[in-house]
């Protein structure tokens, strides 16, 4: 099972803050915008082409440091197991209930559907989190949700989130784990959601649906970002 490390300094159990150990993931990202090549637009200039082609980049790879954000501040709980998992095995049958049932996906709910850890396709999923008091265990697709997917992609990601669903409970059991819940969920931070409820859950409510106060800490990564971005882009 290949895993995205949650932490490039030490474990969660130290005085090291989830903003410190995200901080150099961060620092390499920017620094890696800095160094992008880009081609020159006739119209808007070296100056404006160069804006235009980091700042695309980095709405991309700001998702990517949305995920490892929720992953380290969620693991810093004790009562919370968290990890990612970049091979989540879809097999075809999976897939055809899910499509034929796209219309009405929530009757899907408490389909348990053995995981055997091989299939036709494979998911990533950007965060697990198993609660050990409670025994629910959720999946979520982390999305920054500043702008609508278009249908197609909106039906893909809802595919995705209901075999997720019916795999989850027994996915969790190859790790050991006895649940009594599952869900799968997809995360529009910035609110623009793709997906409407039960599936979606926006960034302001994600205090809430962890019982947790993490929208701070996320926020202070972001703010990290935003600060190292501008400075390249200062010097633009």
């Amino acid at each position: 099972m290949s895993n995205l490390p949650l932490s490039e300094a030490p474990a969660a159990t130290s005085k090291v803050s989830p903003l410190e150990r995200v901080a150099p993931y961060v620092k390499r990202t920017v620094k890696g915008l800095s160094s992008k090549v880009f081609t020159v637009d006739p119209i808007a200039g070296a100056h404006f082409s160069k804006i235009v082609s980091v700042m695309s980049s980095a709405y991309k790879r700001h998702g990517t440091i949305l995920e490892r954000s929720f992953l380290e501040v969620l693991s810093d709980y004790p009562d919370l197991m968290v990890w990612n998992e970049a091979n989540f095995w879809v097999p075809s049958g999976v897939d055809h209930i899910v499509r034929a049932s796209i219309a009405d996906p929530t009757h899907l709910f408490g389909t348990n559907m053995p995981y055997t850890g091989s299939g036709a396709r494979q998911l990533q999923i950007d965060l697990m989190v198993y609660n050990k008091n409670t025994r629910t265990f959720c999946a979520y697709e982390i999305k920054r949700g500043n702008g609508k997917h278009d249908a197609g992609k909106q039906r893909s990601m809802l595919v995705d989130t209901m075999c997720t669903q019916i795999l989850l409970h027994g996915y969790a059991g190859t790790r050991g784990l006895e649940p009594v819940s599952v869900r799968s969920y997809v995360i529009f931070y910035y609110g623009q959601c793709s997906l409407k409820a039960p599936f979606a859950i926006k960034g302001t409510d994600v205090d809430a649906h962890f019982e947790k106060p993490i929208s701070d800490q996320i926020e202070e990564v972001n703010e990290l970002f935003r600060r190292e971005l501008f400075s390249i882009l200062s010097a633009a």
